[in-house]
């Protein structure tokens, strides 16, 4: 008989996702080398808890894996088998988001079992985008992080190991999620997890969101008041969950001349006044057209594209676009068959 193969699941870890003008401008953490490393080696050690054999990574030249790599070598050093292998994808190192998109397609081709990602909605994004049916699970480490949940790193570890392996069904592990397609005319289609804002400045420039009398249109594939960004506009306007069907779209003015006020945090320790028109529920599979002639597109809370009176522009909600990880669906289940109890792993 063929032996089996190894239990293997793929790792994206963005060493410097979350650098961008809120840091300046607002209150936002900065996640050094070492934490970012050292929530990867937590992470690690969850999926060796659940019988993940082998993590493979997508090279770097950050620091990150090479600060993993010692603390793995410490271990094993000392006789430890608290953490699989680690191997690293061949592939080049440009340094950008590029790197992201490449190991993605990468670990899908090569049949992992998962990818855990370690970035903000920006990273998130780009996995999900180039992933196709490989679940993921994301890891915050970015500056809104809108789109990964914050949870400690070693439960979610814990997670992708019992949905890796089949110890917990695919029907509960695996949760379907939507997405944002965004068209302009004459240029590729770009998509976003969370939320598409429109507004009013052409120039890129800084690509983050954060002059709050920009902003014009807003559609969000779910509505959190406990998120930061500019999701947190349609949250506390109407919640919308991740697993409800449609989202939601709002039109937006300057807060003196808007019909309401909505005081949102749009980063962290950043809450301004949020001027709102109207707002209604955004369906799936119809597409939108801003009403604003020029201006630019922001992809999850960065701007990424810009438009005017001859470049068409449309918005449309995909429902079942990629899948993730439902790591507190994951863990309930596990604690409800006793899955880890006595240290052992039991088959559902």
């Amino acid at each position: 008989m063929r032996k089996p193969m190894p239990l293997k699941v793929g790792v994206i870890a963005n060493p410097v996702s979350g650098r961008d003008i809120r840091r300046v401008i607002a209150q936002a953490n900065s996640l050094q080398v070492a934490d970012r490393a050292n929530m990867l080696l937590r992470a690690l050690a969850g999926l060796a808890a659940c019988g993940v054999a082998e993590a493979v990574m997508m090279p770097e030249r950050g620091g990150v894996a090479g600060h993993v790599l010692r603390h793995l070598a410490q271990s094993a050093n000392r006789g430890e088998a608290r953490f699989p292998r680690l191997s690293f994808l061949e592939m080049p190192v440009t340094g950008t988001v590029d790197d992201s998109r490449l190991a993605a397609r990468k670990l899908a081709g090569e049949g992992v079992a998962a990818i855990i990602v370690l970035g903000g909605d920006g990273t998130h994004r780009a996995v999900a985008a180039e992933c196709g049916a490989t679940p993921i699970a994301g890891i915050s480490t970015g500056t809104n992080n809108a789109f990964p949940e914050y949870r400690e790193p070693t439960v979610t570890g814990f997670a992708t190991g019992l949905a890796a392996s089949g110890a917990v069904p695919k029907d509960v592990a695996i949760a379907a999620n939507k997405w944002l397609k965004v068209c302009i005319e004459g240029a590729p289609s770009e998509i976003a997890l969370v939320d598409v804002a429109v507004v009013t400045e052409q120039n890129l420039g800084a690509r983050a969101l954060w002059r709050a009398d920009t902003f014009r249109e807003l559609y969000v594939t779910f509505a959190d008041p406990q998120v930061i960004g500019m999701s947190a506009i349609a949250g506390l306007v109407e919640p919308v969950g991740r697993d409800e069907a449609g989202g939601l779209m709002l039109r937006l003015a300057p807060a003196g001349a808007a019909a309401t006020i909505v005081r949102a945090p749009i980063a962290p320790g950043l809450v301004e006044p949020i001027g709102v028109e109207d707002w209604r529920r955004l369906p799936a599979g119809r597409a939108f057209t801003p009403a604003l002639a020029a201006g630019s597109i922001a992809l999850d809370g960065e701007r990424e594209l810009s438009f005017g009176p001859r470049r068409k522009v449309s918005i449309e909600l995909v429902e079942n676009a990629f899948a993730t990880i439902n790591v507190a669906a994951v863990m309930r289940y596990a604690a409800a068959k006793g899955l880890l109890r006595e240290g052992r792993l039991a088959c559902a």
